[in-house]
C-alpha cells in the first residue's frame, strides 16, 4: 500500500477536527444573505509545515559545519520556511452572514465564492458544514416548515462525500474524493 503524502495527512487532520463538533445527522435551515464580507483564511499547519521543512534544509546545508553554524542555519532555515508556508497557507474566502427563518442569524466563512447579498441559501449543518444556493421560494416558506427531504438528502450526500475525503489512504483516492466533494457540495 502507498503511504499518504504529506498534504493528504494535513487535510485529513484539519477534517477530522471538524468531526468531532456534532455526531448529529445533516440540517438543513433555508434563509437570506445579509451581508458578505471577504476575508483572509490562514492556515496554521502550513507555516508550521513550513517551518519544520526550512528547519531541516537549514540543519542538512551545515552538514559538516560547527555545532554553532549548523544550530544557526537550522533556526534561519525554520524562520524562512515559516514565513514561506505561512504565505503558501492563506487563501482568500467569504464571510456570509445568514439571516434564517428571519429569527436568528448565523455566520459562515468559505472559500465558496458567487453567492451575492439577498440570495436564498440553505445552510446544511452537522459533522460538516455547508452552504449553497437554494430557490428562492424556500426562503418565502413559513418559519419552521420543514426543508424538502430531496434537500436533506442532497445534504447527508455531501456529508459522505467529505467523510469519504478523511477516508483515501493514497495521492488518487485523496483526489477522487476531493473532487467528488466539491462537485456534490457545491
Amino acid at each position: 500500500m502507498k503511504k499518504p503524502s504529506n498534504s493528504i495527512l494535513a487535510a485529513c487532520g484539519l477534517l477530522a477536527l471538524a468531526c468531532f463538533s456534532s455526531d448529529a445527522f445533516a440540517t438543513v435551515s433555508y434563509g437570506r444573505i445579509t451581508a458578505v464580507q471577504r476575508v483572509d483564511i490562514e492556515s496554521g499547519g502550513a507555516q508550521s509545515t513550513g517551518a519544520v521543512v526550512g528547519g531541516l534544509a537549514g540543519l542538512a546545508s551545515g552538514s559538516g559545519q560547527s555545532s554553532s553554524n549548523r544550530a544557526l542555519r537550522t533556526l534561519g532555515g525554520a524562520a524562512v520556511g515559516g514565513r514561506v508556508g505561512g504565505a503558501a497557507g492563506r487563501s482568500t474566502g467569504f464571510e456570509y452572514t445568514v439571516l434564517l427563518g428571519g429569527t436568528r442569524t448565523i455566520r459562515m466563512v468559505t472559500e465558496k465564492g458567487g453567492l451575492r447579498l439577498g440570495d436564498c441559501v440553505s445552510v446544511e449543518t452537522g459533522r460538516f458544514n455547508n452552504i449553497r444556493l437554494a430557490p428562492d421560494e424556500r426562503c418565502a416558506a413559513p418559519a419552521g416548515s420543514p426543508p424538502p427531504a430531496e434537500a436533506v438528502s442532497a445534504a447527508e450526500a455531501c456529508e459522505r462525500a467529505t467523510e469519504m475525503v478523511l477516508q483515501a489512504e493514497t495521492d488518487e483516492e485523496f483526489d477522487r474524493a476531493e473532487r467528488r466533494m466539491r462537485l456534490i457540495c457545491g
